[in-house]
């Protein structure tokens, strides 16, 4: 029979400082081991070392010893190094696709020994939108920040829809209807919405009493709208026009407040405007239906949704759903 590489109880002798020093080396390079294949895929998902390097916070000699450790070890050469960019031989992508679900059952084991104390620890990204992450989902995450001093966050702002994989977001609080896709939601209300204008605007045109009135009022409008709003419950779509269009929001809105015409927003982005008097709600009772505000986050496959991920979502959705925003 071939014997283990590794001593047994049988070899060590009664010296205990012995034994422990075998059972502490041994530790150190199992751990050794798993940094190693973690690097590899980190590698092989960016298709650089430099990008690897600082996805993992770490200097780039210190990637670059470390994949090839790993494939001294094996006796394998798992990445093709050409000038340019890193390629995964054919055996290194088979080998990258075993090891990731045991990387995943191993990240979700430790999250499984972490929640015997009740403590969350890692990193969390999180994507939102400009306007709305600022204002409402900073402050949730400096609550959840506060009782949980493991966890670091990340929160990247984009109006965009962004691909929650290639930008490497654990979850994205999106406003609006969701286009179809294998995205997981979980919904944590509706926004309302608020038609506006300033006060010298409405002194100077009137102050319409039906939707079907702003299609002889200007309005400041999207770049992108159709020149179409939606009232009512059956989204009746009124023809609307104007001299003002931006993309932006606040450029909107700012638009709106300086006389420019009538506005349509969600209802959180004007409240301050409203309160202050510097713009009045028109139309009470006549605004599009609610915006869907949800939570979405990519399909793990076989892994597990890491413990800290699924305590931040569930901290956000009982918060945000409190605001009634």
């Amino acid at each position: 029979m071939i014997g283990s590489p590794f001593p047994t109880h049988d070899t060590c002798d009664d010296n205990s400082r012995r034994c422990g020093h075998i059972i502490s080396l041994f530790g150190r390079i199992a751990l050794a081991s798993l940094a190693d294949y973690a690097t590899f895929l980190a590698v092989i998902d960016e298709g650089s070392l430099t990008f690897a390097a600082t996805r993992l916070g770490r200097s780039l000699q210190s990637v670059s010893r470390s994949l090839a450790r790993l494939e001294d070890d094996l006796g394998v050469e798992l990445v093709s190094r050409t000038t340019r960019r890193l390629h995964p031989t054919p055996a290194g992508l088979e080998f990258a696709g075993r090891i990731r679900l045991a990387l995943t059952t191993i990240d979700a084991a430790r999250e499984d020994l972490l929640a015997s104390d009740r403590r969350l620890a890692g990193t969390i990204r999180i994507g939102t939108s400009s306007l709305f992450g600022p204002e409402f989902v900073t402050p949730v995450l400096s609550q959840f920040l506060a009782r949980n001093p493991e966890i670091d966050l990340e929160l990247v702002l984009s109006d965009e829809r962004v691909d929650l994989v290639a930008e490497k977001l654990d979850f994205a609080v999106r406003i609006g209807n969701l286009p179809d896709s294998n995205l997981r939601t979980r919904r944590i209300g509706g926004l309302s919405w608020a038609v506006f204008a300033s006060p010298a605007y409405l002194a100077a045109h009137g102050r319409p009493e039906h939707p079907q009135e702003l299609s002889r009022h200007e309005c400041v409008l999207r770049a992108s709208d159709d020149d179409r709003w939606a009232f009512g419950g059956n989204k009746k779509r009124i023809e609307v026009h104007g001299r003002f269009r931006s993309e932006s929001a606040a450029a909107r809105n700012a638009a709106v407040a300086s006389g420019f015409g009538i506005g349509l927003a969600p209802l959180w982005q004007v409240r301050r405007l409203i309160d202050q008097g510097i713009v009045e709600q028109i139309l009470v009772g006549h605004e599009p239906p609610p915006i869907p505000l949800q939570i979405v986050w990519p399909t793990r496959g076989a892994g597990a949704m890491p413990r800290r991920v699924r305590a931040a979502i569930d901290f956000l959705v009982a918060r945000l759903s409190a605001l009634r925003i």
